[in-house]
């Protein structure tokens, strides 16, 4: 299946200090920014097919705020919206300046002033400024339903070509969910009465590209002719596709550029069959089934942690994943090994069981009152334990999962059944809350911090983590501890009780730990991501995306 980074990604670890931090420029956004955008060749290169998400319908809109509209479903947000900072998830310590040129925080971390690049453009021609800035901002504070990560914000200011964000509390940790906030023009979203619902059919951003041309086949999307770094690309077209089937074929003959899916046997059907087609599987997050903490049976604990304890995760990476994703192998979830310098010696003895142990989980359901009926399934009150797992069936990995948890789980004693979803029925369910378990991604996270409070924020809109719906005063006051340390060693004592939570009290059960997928065809363009080759992950999906777009080179 596709991944989707829930629009912020990442991978490095950060380090923040009491004192002012300042980025200079580099990278992409001060490379490309000074160079030319003519083409060494006359010919106009091809358009770029990417997927990054296998859609079969998708309707006009571009909101990059709303989580089911077809620039976030489709990945094409930052094509269109751009952050201050981007973050380079596959190598630690080279992230890119990007409509920021720097950032300082202050004293104790509860504020961060950016300085706002000069020189850019709306794609409408009109002039980008720190304004723009600090209403996108502005609007996050006074609307909670844009505010899907929850930051924190009390106050926002600007002066002259500087924005000062101020917190409740200290967020040294944070500055993934800070950064990666689309900006979108004052001008047009201050007339717009409500941002939430807004269909932006014609966007206006700063990115790299604009809204073309819309049909039952797809969106395309044409270069920016004000954009304020090189581009080679001409033009992307984000087609639809009527099934994973569908997707994998247009791959295979060619006439799909990039795609980022979990395809079984795939290094042998598309790797190894040209020199042109690349993979690459860089391993960036902690998959997990997440448990509906406001349903029965999955709001009891000893369900839960009899889930836990049922499931194969080997079983899963090996045959769910084709072994590309390997078995969580400590239970606090802590991605690994991208985090291992975070794992303290008080964490490393939360190992969690890669095989299923079925005994220990029918003595878990029995200490806790449920007691088999019939020799079938287990019975509590007159309720029998029945559980629907769910995911969409053209998610082809994750449904292979769903199946093999199923079966251990029936030995357990669970009346288990997987559940095949549509990609829209299932967003709308995780969003309002419709399912008892299902098997999502994490948070493609730069900072352990950011995996954690996505996974259990109370702030954090179901739409965009926290889809267990966990609201917990003690587990915020761990979480924002986290936040306020400056160094990685004191961050990585602050996890423990954290981790010791998800080990304990499952409000996310970790299955594998997950692999950003990539299949690109170099026939046209050049310079993809490679784990030789580590500016940016390979994943075809928002925010990062823009990043492997803006370092491709047309062939001749």
């Amino acid at each position: 299946m596709n991944r989707i980074f829930k629009e912020l990604q990442g991978r490095k670890a950060i380090t923040a200090t009491v004192m002012a931090t300042a980025i200079g420029v580099t990278g992409v956004a001060g490379g490309l920014a000074a160079a030319s955008a003519s083409q060494t060749s006359s010919a106009t290169p091809p358009p770029l097919v990417m997927e990054s998400s296998q859609e079969s319908t998708v309707n006009q809109t571009f909101n990059p705020f709303q989580s089911n509209s077809a620039s976030t479903t489709l990945g094409m947000n930052s094509m269109i919206y751009e952050p201050l900072i981007q973050f380079n998830v596959a190598k630690a310590g080279s992230d890119y300046p990007w409509l920021a040129t720097k950032w300082n925080w202050g004293a104790g971390g509860k504020s961060i002033t950016f300085t706002i690049r000069q020189g850019v453009q709306w794609n409408n021609g009109t002039p980008f400024s720190a304004a723009d800035v600090a209403f996108t901002y502005s609007l996050l504070k006074s609307n909670a339903a844009l505010n899907t990560s929850g930051l924190p914000l009390t106050g926002v200011s600007q002066s002259g070509d500087t924005v000062t964000l101020d917190f409740s509390s200290s967020q040294y940790d944070n500055l993934q969910n800070i950064a990666s906030v689309y900006i979108v023009p004052k001008s047009i979203w201050s007339t717009i009465s409500d941002p939430a619902t807004y269909t932006d059919s014609d966007p206006v951003g700063t990115g790299p590209f604009m809204f073309s041309n819309y049909n039952t086949s797809g969106i395309t999307l044409k270069a920016n002719p004000h954009y304020w770094q090189a581009n080679s690309v001409p033009e992307i077209v984000f087609p639809t596709y009527a099934s994973s089937s569908a997707a994998e074929d247009a791959l295979l003959n060619g006439t799909a550029t990039w795609e980022g899916n979990f395809i079984p046997g795939i290094q042998k059907s598309f790797g190894a069959t040209s020199k042109n087609h690349l993979l690459y599987f860089a391993p960036v997050n902690t998959n997990a089934f997440f448990p509906n903490l406001r349903k029965f049976p999955t709001n009891q604990l000893a369900v839960r942690k009899a889930i836990s304890l049922a499931i194969n995760r080997t079983l899963i990476g090996k045959i769910g994943e084709s072994g590309l994703e390997a078995p969580v192998t400590n239970a606090g979830g802590l991605t690994l090994p991208s985090f291992q310098g975070y794992l303290a010696p008080a964490a490393k003895a939360l190992k969690e069981n890669v095989k299923p142990n079925i005994a220990a989980a029918k003595k878990v359901l029995e200490q806790a009152g449920w007691h088999m009926k019939g020799h079938f399934f287990y019975n509590k009150q007159g309720k029998e334990l029945t559980l629907q797992i769910s995911d969409p069936s053209n998610y082809s990995d994750y449904y292979a999962d769903d199946g093999l948890a199923a079966t251990e789980l029936r030995a357990a004693g669970f009346n288990a059944v997987r559940v095949g979803d549509s990609d829209n029925g299932w967003y709308a369910d995780i969003a309002d809350g419709g399912f008892e378990l299902t098997q999502h991604w994490s948070l493609t996270s730069v900072n352990p911090y950011n995996l954690y409070e996505n996974w259990l924020g109370s702030a954090v809109s179901s739409s965009a983590g926290n889809f267990e719906r966990l609201t917990s005063i003690k587990v915020d006051k761990m979480l924002n501890n986290v936040a306020a340390q400056a160094a990685p060693a004191a961050e990585a004592k602050a996890l423990v009780p954290v981790e010791k939570f998800v080990a304990s009290y499952y409000p996310v059960i970790p299955t594998v730990y997950g692999a950003a997928f990539m299949e690109a065809n170099s026939t046209n363009y050049t310079n993809w991501p490679s784990a030789k080759n580590t500016y940016e992950s390979g994943s075809p999906n928002a925010p990062t995306n823009e990043v492997v777009v803006l370092h491709l080179k047309p062939v001749g």
